[in-house]
C-alpha cells in the first residue's frame, strides 16, 4: 500500500505545480479540472503525511523498546502501543478514502415513484413514500420540483417524478432503488385483515449532455392536452409533451409545467437521465457481479425494503436491518437506514479490494 500512497502523494505535488503555472492558469477550463482533481485528492494526502508521521514515530517509540533503561521502556511501550492503534485508525481511515468514487454520488436526482401491486392500496402506499423522500429533502434542505405526477382516484398516485437538487443528493439516495412493500390493514378493509403491497422507486442520477448525448432524430416528440397539476393553460392547451427514444422504445410524459416547452426541457432531462441510469446500471451489474457486491447496482425488480405497520418495523432485506420508529421514518427521518446502507457497500467494496 505504501508504494500506491507515494504515487498519490507525488501527483498532488505536481498538480500543485500545475495549478500555480501560468500557462495552466491561461487556459481556464484545464486550470479548473487541476483545481478539482487537487480538491478531491486533498483529505486524502491529508491522511497519508498523518499516517507516515505515526510511522515515524512509531520507529522512534520502537528504538526507545531496545534501550537498557527500564523505565524508559516502559513508557516507550505504552506509547507504541497508543500509537499503533493510531496507525491502524489511520489506515482503514486510508482504505475508504482510496476507494473507486462513484462520478454521479455528487449529482441531483430525478427520482421516481410508482404503485405496483394491490390495486388503490398501493397508490396510496406510494404517494406516501414520495411524501417521506420530500420531506427527508426538506430535512437535507434540498430543493425539490415536481417534473410529473399522475393521480388515481383514491388521492394516491400512479407515478410521479421529482427533481431534487442538492450536494450529494445522489450519494445518499441511490440506494433507495428498488421495489418497496408495505404490509398494513387498508382503510377499505372492514375486516381488519392486513394487505400486502408494493411500490417501485428509481433513483436515477441528473444527467446532462456531456454525460449522455441524444440524437434529436431518435426522439419522437407528441403532444396532447394536460390532465395535470400546472398553471391556468392545464386542460386548455396541448402543453403536456410525451418523449419516445425510438431506439430503446423508452417514453417519458411530463405534464406539470406552465407550457409546452417547460415540460418538454423536463421530460428530455428525464429521458436523458434514464438512458443515462440504464448505460450505468448496466456497467455497475457487471461489476458487481466481478466484486459479487450485494447492493448498490439500481436493481428495481428486487424487494428491498418492508414496512410492517402493524408491527412498526420497517426491515431492509439487503443488510437485515430493522428500525422500529416507522412513524418517524415516514416523516423522513431515513438517516439511520441510509447510513447503515452506505457503511455496508464501503465494507463489501474494501473487502473486494485488494490493496
Amino acid at each position: 500500500m505504501l508504494d500506491k500512497l507515494d504515487n498519490i502523494e507525488k501527483k498532488y505535488r505536481e498538480l500543485e505545480l500545475m495549478i500555480a503555472d501560468p500557462e495552466v492558469i491561461a487556459d481556464n477550463r484545464q486550470w479548473q479540472k487541476y483545481v478539482i482533481e487537487h480538491s478531491e485528492l486533498t483529505p486524502l494526502v491529508k491522511k497519508i503525511v498523518e499516517y507516515r508521521r505515526t510511522l515515524e514515530e512509531m520507529e522512534g517509540a520502537q528504538e526507545l523498546i531496545d534501550s537498557s533503561d527500564p523505565e524508559m521502556r516502559e513508557l516507550a511501550e505504552m506509547e507504541y502501543e497508543a500509537l499503533k492503534e493510531k496507525e491502524e485508525e489511520l489506515q482503514a481511515e486510508i482504505k475508504i478514502l482510496l476507494l473507486p468514487k462513484d462520478p454521479s454520488d455528487e449529482k441531483n436526482v430525478i427520482l421516481e415513484v410508482r404503485a405496483g401491486a394491490g390495486g388503490d392500496e398501493a397508490g396510496l402506499f406510494a404517494s406516501e413514500l414520495l411524501r417521506m423522500y420530500m420531506r427527508y429533502a426538506e430535512n437535507q434542505r434540498w430543493k425539490t420540483e415536481m417534473i410529473d405526477y399522475s393521480e388515481n382516484e383514491v388521492g394516491g398516485i400512479k407515478e410521479a417524478s421529482v427533481q431534487i437538487k442538492g450536494k450529494g443528493a445522489y450519494s445518499k439516495l441511490k440506494f433507495e432503488s428498488g421495489t418497496h412493500r408495505v404490509q398494513r390493514v387498508p382503510e377499505t378493509e372492514s375486516g381488519g385483515r392486513i394487505h400486502t403491497s408494493t411500490a417501485t422507486v428509481a433513483v436515477l442520477p441528473e444527467a446532462d449532455e456531456l454525460d449522455f448525448e441524444l440524437d434529436p432524430n431518435d426522439i419522437r416528440t407528441d403532444v396532447f392536452r394536460s390532465s395535470g397539476h400546472g398553471g391556468q393553460s392545464v386542460n386548455t392547451t396541448d402543453s403536456a409533451v410525451r418523449l419516445t427514444h425510438i431506439p430503446t422504445g423508452m417514453v417519458v410524459t411530463c405534464q406539470d409545467g406552465k407550457s409546452q416547452q417547460m415540460n418538454k426541457e423536463q421530460a428530455m432531462k428525464v429521458l436523458r437521465s434514464r438512458l443515462f441510469d440504464k448505460m450505468r446500471s448496466e456497467q455497475e451489474q457487471a461489476i458487481a457481479s466481478e466484486r459479487r457486491l450485494q447492493i448498490g447496482t439500481g436493481d428495481r425488480s428486487g424487494k428491498i425494503r418492508t414496512y410492517n405497520f402493524p408491527q412498526g418495523r420497517i426491515t431492509d432485506h439487503r443488510i437485515q436491518l430493522s428500525v422500529y420508529q416507522l412513524e418517524n421514518f415516514m416523516l423522513g427521518q431515513i438517516d439511520e437506514m441510509i447510513e447503515a446502507l452506505a457503511t455496508n457497500y464501503q465494507a463489501e467494496l474494501l473487502q473486494s479490494m485488494e490493496y
